[in-house]
């Protein structure tokens, strides 16, 4: 095995990494919820989690995209064809954009629409848009469209990972799991 496939990630980059993926994979689920099912008083709090998680979802990948530029990823094999290898950068640094995009266009509609943004009920962001319904609802609808494209480059991203580690067998996803 060449040298470079036994680097793995720092366990900073680990923690970053396993830390966002559990909150994007608690958030998706809560989202879809609320917004196709109705549970009376309940829906508050689905929402209040949705709108605390992203609230801090977008510290954390903003932390993370300065930590990786700093700290470059370990390179992948040299045996991965190099349209995969475009596809892996491609997928992840889609993922960094969507992720900083989209808490930003929720907090935005949030705020277009005036509902409060307490974040996990210890304290309330500020609106940062005007109100204005319509555009709310606008961007809401941009939300969800990114939230449906989040969900699809996740698939790609651990279905990738699942491929690496039980049809190539190598070591890039435990790189993520073990350094």
């Amino acid at each position: 095995m060449p040298e470079h496939a036994a680097l793995g990630y720092t366990l900073t980059a680990r923690i970053l990494h396993w830390v966002t993926a559990a909150l994007v994979l608690t958030m998706i689920p809560i989202g879809i919820v609320m917004a196709n099912a109705d549970f009376g008083q309940a829906q508050d709090t689905l929402y209040h989690l949705h709108r605390s998680i992203g609230a801090v979802l977008l510290p954390i990948v903003l932390i993370r995209l300065i930590y990786r530029m700093r700290h470059p990823v370990p390179p992948l094999p040299a045996d991965i064809p190099v349209i995969q290898q475009l596809a892996a950068h491609v997928t992840h640094w889609a993922l960094y954009a969507l992720l900083i995009v989209q808490p930003l266009l929720g907090w935005i509609a949030t705020s277009a629409y005036r509902a409060p943004i307490q974040v996990f009920w210890l304290f309330e962001l500020p609106p940062i848009w005007p109100v204005d319904q319509p555009f709310s609802e606008k961007i809401f609808v941009a939300h969800r469209l990114l939230g449906i494209a989040i969900v699809l480059l996740l698939c790609a991203h651990i279905g990738a990972a699942l491929f690496h580690h039980f049809v190539r067998k190598d070591r890039v996803l435990m790189r993520m799991v073990g350094g």
